[in-house]
Parts: C-alpha cells; structure tokens; sequence
C-alpha cells in the first residue's frame, strides 16, 4: 500500500507504478530479489540471541527494528524520534561515530530551486570536492553527485562533452556546465518506484527513504539527466572524515544496494543554508534560493537573464536553469 494512501482505500490501477499496485516493502522484496537473499539478510541482522556480547547483541537489536520499521512518511514524530536515535546509537556501534540526524520538515512558503551562469564557471569543479564532502559520498566507488562538462560546441547536447578531465581549467574556447539532480516538478524517478521509497516534498525536493529503497533502479533508468547513483557495495567514508550533521532524507548512512542521489543539501537548505556546492563555488557561477520570494537573486535572475532547461522537450520541468551573462 502506498504510504500516503488511506488505509482501506481501494487500489487504484493508473497508481503510476511499474506494477499495476503497489505493494508493501516485503513482498516487493521478494518479487525482485527472489526472496531468498532477502531473507537471508534479515535472518542474519535479526538474530540478537545469538551476538556473544552485550554490545553484539544491542547492535543486532537494534538492526532488527530497524528492517521492520515504517515507511517515513507513514511514521509517527514519535517513531521519528526512535528511528534516530536508533541510526545515531549505530553510527556509534559500527563506526564509532557521534553523528546528529536531524528531521526538519520543509519550510511553509518555500520551493527551492538553482541557477547556474555558464559564464563564470571556469571548471574547477570545487563544487563537486564540496559536495563529496559534505553529503558523505562513498570514496571508495568516487561517487559524484555533481559532474561538470566541459564543451566547445552547442549546449544542448551532451554526448559530446567530457566530464572526466585532468587538465588544467578553464581551456580557452571550452565553456563549463554542471549537472546533478535536477529536483524536476515532474520528475519521472518519483512514479516508476514500487515501493514508494522516493517522493517530492513541499519546498520541491526529490527525496529517497533509504530504508525502503529495494535496489531495482526503476528511477535511475527513468531519470533523463543521470541524476541518481546506486551502491554495489557498502558505502566507505573514513571516520574522520564523517559529516556528522546529518537529515534523515538526505547525507546520513547509506546501505549497500539502494539508490541516492542530491538533496539539495537538505540538511542545510531547511535550516537556511546554501547548498554545499553553492558555497564552495570560487567563481559565483551557482546561485540558490526561494523561487516563490519575489525579491530573491534566482527570481531576479530569471525575469531577467535568457535562460534555458535541459531536454525541456520531455515536460519534466526541472528546477534547475542555465544562464549566460
């Protein structure tokens, strides 16, 4: 049953699934895994009789609850305030980790969205460093939420441009563009999940609940803009270099086998931050802000400035615009 749905309701079959219902956590698990390698992972977390000591046994506890525990968006604030301590009390037992996870809600009259000057970026890609940094992005598969490409030809097509470059930036006749998720108005990464394990918010973030996400990659095979990042292995982030403020929807712990992708920095944007990328940007080139305050600089910019969105033809409405001074 999806989790906003009112229980006893009926299905509906246009649900926007790849099934024709949806269905819950477990037995999606079962029709994409087979069933069986799930409930050998469950069998081996959820055993605490059989840890050899007291804090083996808190450990397998407390991934007993949390394998069976609700959907986000269907928790109580009091089994939001379990779910936390229950992650911060493992970041400490696996890691030894004094992380803080926060839960802020989106922010009454707020939809976020991005600006980027194609003029003043120059390639150094700061942003994506920052990024990494700043959203605990697994070091050991170098996964980038961010990439920059460069380009010497039209914008409109990336097939040519190259986001792997190891010279010295910016090169003269190149120009620079980023991508990352695009935290479209329609994205179609949010309909084709069947667990509903990734949803829009108020203020227009595209968010996941790593803790109900199956792995089948159904978003990252819809999304049009290379947005979203699977995790083939457990995610590795040294401990010292652990960012310890943390969002349950966003740059907390990561499991081997779902998908995740940016947030915006939600940790920071919901508490009146600039993204991480916006800030570490040497050259001014990225701008954020509230697309419904008419007196913000995004807002400004695009009354003003020639702007453009990429693959626009395909209706998903990203809020994420290109600009040239």
């Amino acid at each position: 049953m999806s989790p906003d749905r009112t229980p006893g309701a009926p299905e509906r079959a246009d649900d926007g699934t790849l099934l024709q219902k949806r269905v819950d956590r477990r037995d999606a698990l079962g029709l994409l895994l087979g069933g069986v390698a799930a409930g050998a992972a469950a069998v081996q977390a959820c055993a605490p009789l059989s840890a050899t000591s007291p804090e083996e046994r808190e450990l397998k506890i407390l991934e007993w609850e949390q394998f069976f525990q609700k959907h986000y968006r269907r928790m109580t604030p009091e089994e939001r305030a379990e779910a936390v301590a229950r992650l911060e009390r493992l970041a400490k037992l696996h890691h030894d980790e004094e992380v803080t996870i926060h839960t802020t809600a989106a922010q009454p009259g707020v939809l976020f969205g991005y600006a980027f000057n194609i003029s003043k970026c120059k390639g150094y890609r700061r942003c994506v460093e920052a990024c990494i940094n700043e959203n605990n992005l697994d070091r050991h598969a170098d996964t980038q939420y961010i990439r920059i490409f460069e380009k010497g030809t039209t914008v409109a097509d990336l097939n040519d441009a190259d986001a792997t470059y190891q010279h010295e930036v910016p090169v003269e006749g190149e120009f620079y563009l980023g991508t990352q998720c695009f935290q479209c108005a329609n994205p179609p990464c949010v309909p084709v999940c069947p667990v509903g394990a990734t949803w829009q918010e108020p203020d227009g973030i595209v968010v996941i609940d790593y803790n109900w996400c199956v792995g089948c990659r159904a978003c990252m095979a819809a999304c049009p803009y290379w947005a979203r990042r699977f995790n083939w292995d457990m995610p590795e982030v040294p401990p010292e270099e652990v960012n310890p403020n943390q969002h349950y929807l966003g740059n907390r712990a990561r499991k081997q086998g779902c998908v995740e992708k940016c947030t915006f920095c939600i940790h920071r944007t919901r508490e009146g931050r600039l993204p991480a990328c916006a800030e570490a940007c040497p050259t001014g080139a990225r701008v954020f802000g509230n697309l419904l305050d008419p007196d913000s600089e995004i807002r400004w910019i695009l009354a003003n400035k020639p702007v453009f969105r990429l693959k626009e033809e395909l209706g998903t409405e990203p809020r994420f615009w290109y600009y040239i001074d």
